[in-house]
């Protein structure tokens, strides 16, 4: 029997806001946020001109900062792909000084994340060129810096040009910037990893691993201690030991501890302990860092399916591209947990990086509230999906940055599995399968301790090659199998090859029953993974549902102007749940009955619905000026039947279908009266659970709702304030739109507004946007000082009405 065992404690690499970790070193700084203060300007000048440039007519950001949403939408070379929206070539640049006390001291950049092609320069030298888009990268910028008080001068450079995203990527330094300083014996920032070959209830037998570098010119003694402590500050473990070092050596110091009755890291208990990591020399603090960890075991098998402390679970997934919806690609904090916390609250417990590592918040996030996450790297290896993507730079730079994907997340007990691809075209080719193998050994001389996975597709993009010859060649070196929208295929590759471990990496909201049922059937099915668990921007239209004329030729798979959002995902850009996520909610036994009405096709016309889409239904019983038309009620349940019953009537009761793809499911035929549209459970022991949509009353006004009233006074948080529009009762009125006027005042910014339609770009990041469906978000951010701010939203209709929050 194959397994894959994975007993492994995770270290994950934290940040510093200005301060050193741990604070009891008084004046100890390593690591300085290098976010504010840049200038920006759009369109390419010549670099040796670049530090002679008069900035005062560039543009001040703060970072992380996206330019492309903050220009027009527009039809560019990457039109659909990405949304409308434009790229282009800008320059960034930032003074800075470097104290005298810090002459002796090694100085770095550290980006972790630029779109793309960037170039860093300090003091009119180029320091570096790193083309691929999302992962970090470290510059050494120790002997271009001047010191002892006198300014420097960085500036970077950022080519987003010609076709190279299938998706929405957004353009220039949308992550954080940091400064670190270190002593020339330091520690190694993505050198600290932690494993554990022992973990039970009673203990864990912890081995740390830490790399500690000699830069100096001579042979250093040091003390290289750990302090491990728990959820409560409590030391539970730890060690200390001298170790000498060689000038010029760098040297991996490997200890184990352990740990007594550990609290194990899961999904449901997401328990992080405490490692602070500290080296001395000549009595004399050299470095330290500080980083949170969890523990917890995995393991995979074809008999027993994925296991996490040793319990089978199935992977509840869902794919996700990197934008935060109206703020575009910017990585700010509160965003990414954002997105996390919205996962969660939707029944996710795992999620897909699509295609490309996240953010180090995404994860932190996805460690701190327990969401499993598939790490992955790559949409392309050596051919290319468009003219000037990553192809270009793949043969160069692939092991680079796959070690940086690796080094830098490799410490998150989030993480379970690596994906080395997406849809690789030549996957199945000599070229490609010698690349799987390859990637597959740069993945295990980092980390050994998860398996590797890639998502295999059927060969469309090349009919002379078969799935049932040309898919194992893919597979060849793959410890998982993932498999996109393929799901026909799984029991057939279950007979062939019964130890394989199966997993669908992309699967769509329409098939997502009978995926699921083949996820339940099959232990070595270990998941799903939806596309999309969250609406994205680009790959316009590409889940949509419309109605063209009879006889009309049918749109294709992508729609073009007015559209920018994909609208395939289960949670809209605003964080509201879609009605697609009524059947998933089923499926997981998170309802037990969901209910849905569908919007009425016009006469003469037929409604398309893509392969990502899913029908024009909404879980609403407001259908004004349809009365006494019939309408399609759909009903979504595990039950054997469903009762139907309008203000109070039993209108019928039909069995749900046995059909694969529909099942858990039955529709009804209904004439619309205004009331009370209710939907009953029924089993053999009578009537269970309902559902109940119901006719609201006329808006009269509007309700602003803040996930946060209580802001800390940092631009790394975020209040999102949903602005709804509702009746006397409170419910929302979906079906009676309106144009609103957003303001504020006091100590924050409206950092971006608008709707979730994927149609509505007049509303997209509009301090002027038109409700959809009777909802509109405003996301507020602090400027950084304490005090109040105040969300005023006036409407023509209803008045206005205003938020209050807080920042300390």
């Amino acid at each position: 029997m194959n397994v894959l065992r994975y007993f492994t404690v995770y270290l994950l690499c934290a940040t510093f806001l200005n301060s050193c970790m741990n604070s009891s070193e008084e004046g100890f700084v390593r690591k300085q946020n290098f976010d504010d203060g840049w200038s920006f300007h759009y369109g390419d000048i010549p670099a040796e001109q670049i530090f002679m440039e008069d900035t005062t007519r560039w543009t001040t950001v703060d970072l992380p900062h996206d330019w492309s949403l903050d220009m027009p939408f527009a039809k560019s070379n990457g039109g659909i792909a990405i949304g409308q929206t434009q790229g282009g070539t800008a320059w960034y640049r930032k003074t800075f000084i470097v104290p005298a006390k810090h002459s002796d001291k090694k100085l770095t950049l550290y980006f972790e994340g630029v779109y793309m092609e960037s170039e860093v320069w300090v003091n009119g030298t180029q320091v570096s060129f790193h083309p691929y888009g999302y992962t970090s990268f470290f510059c050494d910028v120790t002997e271009y810096c001047n010191t002892a008080g006198l300014e420097n001068t960085v500036a970077v450079k950022v080519k987003n040009e010609g076709k190279n995203s299938r998706w929405y990527a957004g353009s220039g330094i949308y992550r954080h910037v940091w400064l670190i300083t270190e002593d020339k014996l330091h520690l190694n920032e993505w050198g600290t990893f932690i494993t554990a070959d022992v973990i039970s209830d009673e203990k864990a037998n912890v081995n740390l691993a830490v790399d500690v570098s000699n830069e100096t010119d001579k042979t250093v003694e040091a003390i290289l201690s750990i302090e491990i402590k728990d959820s409560l500050n409590n030391i539970v473990g730890g060690y200390s030991k001298t170790i000498n070092l060689n000038n010029a050596e760098s040297r991996t110091v490997s200890q184990s501890v352990e740990i007594l009755d550990p609290s194990l890291w899961s999904v449901d208990s997401p328990t992080l302990y405490t490692a602070n990591v500290r080296l001395e020399s000549d009595g004399k603090v050299k470095d330290m860092i500080s980083v949170p960890f969890g523990i917890r075991s995995i393991s995979f098998s074809a008999k027993n399916g994925f296991l996490l402390n040793g319990k089978p679970m199935k992977l509840k997934g869902g794919c996700v591209h990197h934008d935060n919806g109206l703020l575009g690609a910017t990585a700010i904090d509160r965003a990414e947990e954002k997105k996390v916390e919205l996962l969660k609250a939707n029944g996710f417990n795992a999620v897909r990086c699509a295609h490309n590592p996240p953010s180090e918040k995404f994860l932190d996030a996805c460690d701190r509230l327990g969401i499993l996450v598939i790490d992955e790297a790559f949409d392309q290896w050596q051919k290319q999906k468009n003219p000037e993507d990553y192809h270009r730079f793949f043969d160069e730079w692939h092991e680079t940055d796959l070690a940086s994907m690796v080094l830098r997340d490799r410490n998150h007990p989030s993480i379970i599995m690596w994906s080395i691809g997406n849809e690789i075209q030549e996957r199945s080719d000599s070229s490609g399968i010698a690349i799987a193998k390859q990637l597959k050994s740069i993945v295990k001389k980092y980390d050994n301790t998860r398996p590797v996975t890639a998502a295999i597709n059927d060969y469309w993009d090349n009919p002379d090659l078969k799935w049932r010859t040309a898919s194992p060649l893919a597979f060849e070196f793959l410890d998982v199998a993932g498999y996109n929208y393929m799901w026909w295929e799984y029991e057939n590759d279950i007979k062939s090859y019964p130890e394989r471990i199966i997993y669908g990496s992309e699967t769509t909201a329409m098939e997502r029953a009978v995926n699921w049922d083949l996820v339940e059937k099959y232990p070595n099915i270990i998941g799903d993974f939806i596309w999309t668990a969250i609406d994205y921007l680009g790959e316009s239209g590409i889940g949509h549902a419309i109605n063209i004329k009879d006889g009309e030729k049918d749109p294709p798979q992508f729609l073009d102007w007015p559209w920018f959002n994909a609208w395939c995902g289960d949670i809209d850009i605003c964080g509201y749940r879609k009605p697609q996520a009524a059947l998933r909610d089923v499926l997981w036994n998170n309802s037990k009955i969901e209910m849905l009405v569908h919007t009425p096709i016009p006469e003469g016309y037929k409604e398309k619905i893509s392969y990502w889409g899913w029908p024009d239904e909404e879980a609403s019983w407001n259908w004004r000026g349809y009365e006494g038309k019939e309408m399609e009620v759909k009903v979504y349940t595990r039950y054997p039947s469903v009762r139907l019953y309008l203000n109070g009537k039993q209108l019928a009761e039909k069995e749900t279908e046995k059909d694969r793809i529909n099942k858990y499911s039955v529709r009804f035929r209904v004439k619309y009266e205004e009331g009370e549209l209710k939907a009953v459970g029924v089993d053999t022991n009578g009537e269970k659970e309902s559902v109940i949509l119901a006719t609201t009353g006329e808006p009269t006004k509007l309700r602003l709702k803040a996930d946060r009233l209580n802001l800390k006074n940092t631009k790394n948080d975020l209040s999102y304030i949903q602005i709804e529009l509702v009746d006397r009762d409170g419910n929302i009125v979906p079906d009676r739109d309106i144009n609103l006027r957003l303001s504020i005042s006091g100590e924050g910014k409206i950092l971006a507004a608008g709707n979730a339609s994927p149609t509505d770009m007049k509303s997209f990041r509009s301090l002027t946007p038109k409700t959809y469906k009777g909802k509109v978000l405003a996301i507020v951010q602090p400027t950084g000082r304490e005090g109040k701010i105040v969300l005023n939203v006036k409407t023509q209709e209803y008045g206005e009405e205003s938020l209050s929050l807080n920042v300390k």
